[in-house]
């Protein structure tokens, strides 16, 4: 049966010819806006353009950060076109939220989001070169339809291209949503099947593609010099004296302003960047560092152990039953302290953005963002101009794992560039600036108690969470969230937490918020199943037994499934499976479980690791049994998200973490910063348990779970707990 459209929102579109015979489709689709993206309710529109010649472009409306959304979401497109993959060319939009609505990189949300938008924009221009086609035979449409690139009769000779069709069908009546039928999955060619990344050849060619590589007539470069310490103000600074370096051409302040998120500083323009950056040393800048020079993370590590100790929090997030009653009537209880430090992001293009502010007062601009729209507004902004007098081209980005949803960099080049009119200036970043300039995952500290009774369940469960205050934004990502796993399984219960003061810059990190409470949580659970003589698989499966799904809830993307713990049980007895749970690993070796539920993914994990010689954790497999819906769209790209997942959380775990001291971060670059290198890579083997829901993103529910998967391996392996990342080897001698 095919897919029925269920959507509420409706589709338009609108055909046109274009030169030489072909015709384009613009589709447009109502949707909510992201607030920190766009103003306003913005339409989502996909283009398809047919060319005489019977190749076809296919417009990718979103940034490439290596997820493969470039490749993925003309492929839904191809599919109900019936489009002949190898005929099809993909072209990178530009930012334009009339156009195209959310453009954006971040939270899982492009297959979710797109996946009925962009397959209805591929059937209309379907239904319309069928239209041309029986028109043009004077047969029904209901007689005709299409093969790879074809529109065929079904029972006679005839056929044509879709190029030699594509002046006709420009004329066709455009179909109303509900008039589409979309393909059933089993008749998919293009969906399902695994495709290269359709920018790889151009990256292993070293074609410039990335912001990086941008280059312009006339182009200048610009370094930007600002404080180490957080909050700190720029008091002065030796202008004439980086004037006076080779190569330099100026050197000006720059005021910030935490609006658009610029801070203080000072721009350093030279005829190349080693120059420019070089340059910076003669500047001799003053800052005033204020109070948040005092910082550090041993200060908040200390701040929550006295919060610990005085039992005081700011407040009660969650709670329901009788948690004290519970505790003290319990036969066991457990109690436990677990901490995680703040992580930076070091994709392996620093941040960079190349400006050019023309004679009549407009910006444009060449953006490796991930949220280029939010970059426009927060660019229109800075400047006093309207969105729609700054040109945005989305350039691919060399990774960015959250960090590129903040904007910084793009108001800082725009600001240099206000002051050199008709003269464009590329800003780029220094490893140490990366590091040191980032949004980092927040750190974090948990107190945690469990109560036990004698029949071994689990009658109580409380955390005094201690994070930090990031203000009233439409995001945090040092909350906690007050139904996170087990809350729902628990009769009694309590989350209370307290927020500390700061001024490091935090953000989104790969499955934020989900890549430290998954260690925690799952970490904990560990330790309850262990107490009770059970392993932490089947006491997941207990509180979990016999739970219905939760009903359709109203989320950003639209309606979308509660949480279910049935597809919970299904991905866990699957992964037991895969990794012969409950069977000896090899000698000096030892298995750990972890489960996560992380935008919209279900993912169950099992790690087998051991120690080498220098007490060093050593992951020699890992196997990961998803749930992502009930369609894999592209098995090449969704293996690659999992597998860089999978890998991103090892480094984690193991040996990463910032520090902060006198107010600054001490690390710098990737000597005391180390990401995980091919020898750390383990074996992956994935599988996926597909279920009746519609497919939803793969870019982050992969990594939580193996985090506490490989902590509890090595309790499995050693008699120690890990409860405070990165993995100090020193409790294993």
């Amino acid at each position: 049966m095919s897919e029925p459209i269920t959507l509420s929102r409706r589709l338009f579109l609108k055909s046109s010819a274009v030169a030489g015979g072909g015709f384009a489709l613009a589709a447009t689709f109502p949707m909510a806006a992201r607030a920190t993206a766009v103003s306003g309710p913005a339409d989502l529109n996909a283009f398809i353009t047919v060319h005489p010649d019977n190749s076809i472009t296919i417009v990718g409306k979103n940034p490439e950060i290596g997820q493969g959304i470039k490749t993925m979401l003309p492929m839904l497109i191809a599919e109900e076109l019936d489009a002949d993959w190898d005929n099809v060319t993909i072209e990178q939009a530009d930012t334009d939220a009339a156009k195209y609505g959310p453009q954006l990189a971040g939270g899982s949300f492009a297959t979710p989001m797109n996946w009925i938008p962009m397959r209805q924009a591929g059937a209309a221009a379907r239904a319309m070169l069928i239209a041309a086609a029986a028109q043009r035979w004077g047969v029904p449409a209901s007689s005709l339809a299409t093969e790879p690139g074809r529109v065929v009769e079904k029972t006679g000779s005839r056929s044509a291209t879709f190029g030699e069709l594509a002046a006709d069908a420009a004329m066709m009546e455009v179909p109303e949503a509900d008039s589409l039928t979309l393909k059933d999955q089993a008749d998919f060619r293009i969906i399902g099947r695994a495709i290269g990344g359709v920018d790889s050849p151009r990256i292993v060619r070293g074609e410039p593609i990335f912001g990086v590589d941008t280059q312009l007539d006339g182009m200048v470069y610009a370094a930007f010099e600002r404080s180490p310490v957080f909050g700190a103000k720029l008091v002065s600074a030796d202008l004439d004296a980086a004037k006076a370096q080779t190569g330099v051409i100026d050197a000006f302040t720059i005021a910030g302003n935490p609006e658009v998120e610029l801070v203080d500083g000072i721009a350093v323009i030279a005829d190349n960047w080693w120059l420019a950056n070089k340059a910076r040393r003669a500047l001799s800048p003053q800052w005033d560092n204020g109070e948040w020079a005092s910082h550090s993370t041993a200060g908040y590590a200390q701040a929550a152990k006295d919060a610990w100790a005085a039992g005081r929090s700011d407040e009660v997030f969650a709670a329901k039953g009788d948690v004290d009653a519970a505790f003290a009537e319990a036969d066991q209880v457990l109690e436990a302290e677990y901490s995680y430090p703040f992580l930076a992001h070091v994709a392996m293009e620093p941040m960079n953005c190349t400006a050019l502010m023309h004679g009549d007062g407009t910006m444009e601009m060449w953006a490796p963002s991930q949220t280029p729209q939010g970059g426009q507004q927060a660019v229109a902004s800075y400047l006093g101009l309207e969105p729609s007098q700054v040109t945005v081209h989305i350039t691919r980005m060399g990774g960015g794992f959250g960090r590129r949803l903040n904007n910084d960099y793009m108001v800082q080049v725009a600001a240099i560039a206000k002051e050199m009119p008709g003269t464009p200036v590329q800003l780029i970043w220094s490893r140490e600036d990366d590091v040191r300039s980032d949004f980092y995952r927040p750190a974090g500290w948990h107190k945690l108690r469990a109560a036990v009774n004698a029949e071994g369940k689990l009658t109580g469960w409380a955390d005094h969470f201690v994070t930090f205050d990031l203000g009233d934004g439409a995001y945090n990502p040092a909350a906690m969230p007050a139904e996170e796993f087990p809350a729902k399984y628990v009769d009694n219960l309590k989350f209370e937490q307290t927020k500390l003061k700061s001024a490091v810059p935090m953000g989104a990190l790969r499955a934020p918020t989900s890549n430290a409470l998954a260690f925690v949580m799952q970490s904990f659970l560990d330790e309850v199943a262990h107490a009770t003589g059970k392993d932490l698989p089947t006491l997941m499966l207990e509180l979990t037994d016999g739970v219905e799904a939760e009903p359709m809830t109203q989320g950003f993307v639209g309606p979308q499934p509660g949480f279910s713990a049935p597809r919970l049980q299904d991905v866990t007895r699957k992964v037991m499976e895969m990794s012969n749970w409950g069977q000896p690993a090899p000698e000096g070796h030892a298995k750990g479980f972890g489960f996560y539920y992380s935008h919209m993914g279900y993912f169950a994990e099992v790690v087998e690791a051991s120690l080498d010689e220098r007490n060093n954790p050593v992951v020699h497999n890992v196997w990961a049994a998803g749930d992502v819906g009930s369609q894999i769209i592209n098995p090449f790209g969704a293996m690659n998200q999992v597998e860089g997942s999978i890998i991103d959380g090892i480094g984690q775990a193991i040996q990463l973490a910032v520090e902060i001291e006198g107010g600054a971060a001490k690390q710098s670059n990737f000597h005391n910063y180390p990401l995980p290198r091919m020898p750390m890579t383990p074996q992956i083997h994935v599988e996926w348990v597909l279920s009746d829901n519609a497919p939803t993103g793969l870019g982050e529910p992969a990594l939580p779970p193996v985090i506490p998967a490989l902590t509890n391996a090595l309790f499995a392996l050693t008699g120690k707990r890990v409860r405070s990342l990165p993995i100090d080897k020193a409790i294993f001698a």
